[in-house]
């Protein structure tokens, strides 16, 4: 299970700060779900090459009432979503009562948290952590999050070292296909897993998953095996109550890293929202294959049905590469049309291609369409192979490869998933240019000429003053 990792603290302290700090590879993903992530974020960050989610919080002021009572809200049920907590206080500022009101408050809930001493930048770094050494944390971590100074350190103190952050091999399941599936709340999800599970199926059992009840259902269907995984605590149909308080971001996040297709749905009654957007653009981001299910399409008018399918198209037109389905859940029409769509973005998601048809394919397409003339000089692709799966990767090298225009890269994208067959799954390029044996050599030929040319000049000033010296001696 991906770790998870919540900031809380006082206003001001630096937890954004930090938060941007934690998560800034990946380009600093960032999961903004309106409406149920108001006061909270959720963003994604690397550890040895492993993930981990982080979560910032509104500050805590010790205020009850109002917008204070709703951010406190927020900060404890990001408390609740995560595995370990990350109190920050500011080194400067020194111990507050803010500070000491949070910290009994969190006593009192029993949890433990990492004491985090921002600020530390410029001063005694054990004279900024004095005051806190009374609060029995130990130890203390001395951080400066606008400096980016500390928090490799304090990783490894919360997250331990790499090998403690292998995935749990009871989740890789091998052979089978791992299916998310996400929406908002009141989407159908749970309705479409009871669909799913009574049709056809040979064997279901429950299997329950962590200690935040992560469900994990593994079923069979004509030879094919396969594992649900839910994303809003879904239970036998008489246990699901799906409602807005009990959506966990964090669970779907993690829903989507562990599957190999996801299954987005959409409540064809509301249309498309922002959210339905953030949670396909970060199953994309994480390189999952996307199916597309707009459901409760049953009982709607024609004219509502064109103009939905008119404003999906529209608005979904950079997904135009996965299935799009209008299902009813509930009576079970469409549904078993899904299946064939899951086959399929696995199967492209996991495919493997010989380097010799890849660089055929990538030959062909420069024939068509050469690359574009860059600094002066043409770019040259001259092979490609295939780097990893889940999203498919495809390295191509050549000269300038690392100049290659998004455009080009556009088309060599569609190039490869027309030829491949490529469906739901996003293709991710590499491009690579081979080292250059002269580079660093021009400075220091550049050098080497500068001190010949400065030693021609002094020779020829030296034979100017002996000539106007012999002809004033003459």
């Amino acid at each position: 299970m991906t770790p998870v990792i919540a900031v809380v603290g006082r206003p001001n302290v630096g937890k954004s700060t930090l938060f941007n700090q934690l998560t800034r590879s990946r380009d600093a993903l960032v999961a903004d779900f309106s409406g149920l992530t108001r006061d909270r974020q959720y963003g994604e960050g690397r550890h040895h090459g492993h993930r981990f989610i982080a979560i910032d919080t509104g500050g805590l002021a010790g205020d009850d009432e109002g917008i204070d009572q709703l951010m406190a809200g927020q900060a404890e049920a990001a408390i609740e979503e995560a595995d370990e907590v990350l109190l920050v206080v500011d080194g400067r500022a020194g111990l507050t009562p803010g500070d000491e009101y949070i910290i009994d408050r969190l006593r009192r809930q029993g949890v433990s948290a990492h004491l985090v001493v921002n600020k530390t930048d410029g001063q005694d770094e054990d004279q900024a952590a004095a005051e806190f050494h009374g609060l029995g944390f130990d130890p203390l971590h001395r951080i400066s999050a606008a400096h980016n100074r500390g928090i490799r350190s304090l990783l490894d103190e919360v997250l331990g070292d790499a090998e403690a952050l292998e995935e749990d091999p009871e989740e890789e399941e091998d052979g089978r296909i791992q299916v998310g599936i996400i929406g908002r709340p009141n989407v159908g999800k749970s309705t479409l897993v009871n669909r799913i599970l009574g049709e056809d199926r040979v064997v279901v059992y429950d299997e329950p998953g962590t200690t935040r009840d992560s469900i994990r259902i593994p079923f069979s269907r004509r030879d094919r095996d396969y594992t649900l995984i839910d994303t809003a605590g879904v239970r036998r149909r008489r246990q699901v109550k799906e409602t807005v308080e009990k959506f966990s971001v964090v669970k779907t996040l993690q829903s989507i890293e562990k599957a190999h297709v996801v299954i987005a749905m959409i409540d064809a009654r509301e249309g498309l929202v922002d959210q339905d957007m953030h949670l396909i653009g970060f199953a994309l981001d994480a390189g999952r294959a996307v199916v597309v299910a707009v459901n409760k399409w049953d009982g709607m008018d024609p004219e509502d049905r064109r103009w939905l399918k008119e404003h999906l198209k529209w608005r979904l037109g950079f997904l135009d590469y996965a299935r799009m389905h209008f299902i009813s859940a509930l009576h079970g029409t469409g549904v078993g049309d899904l299946y064939e769509s899951i086959d399929a973005g696995y199967d492209s998601a996991m495919a493997k291609w010989s380097t010799n048809h890849l660089t055929r394919i990538l030959q062909d397409a420069v024939t068509q369409h050469p690359p574009p003339i860059v600094r002066g000089h043409r770019i040259k692709l001259r092979y490609a192979h295939q780097g990893g799966s889940c999203p498919p990767r495809i390295v191509v090298h050549g000269t300038q490869a690392d100049a290659v225009p998004r455009d080009y890269q556009r088309y060599l994208e569609n190039t490869y998933r027309r030829v491949l067959k490529v469906e739901a799954t996003p293709i991710r390029f590499e491009f690579r240019s081979p080292d250059n044996p002269f580079e660093g050599r021009k400075n220091t030929l550049n050098k080497r000429q500068k001190q010949k040319k400065a030693r021609l000049m002094q020779h020829v000033k030296k034979n100017e003053k002996q000539s106007k010296r012999r002809k004033k001696q003459g």
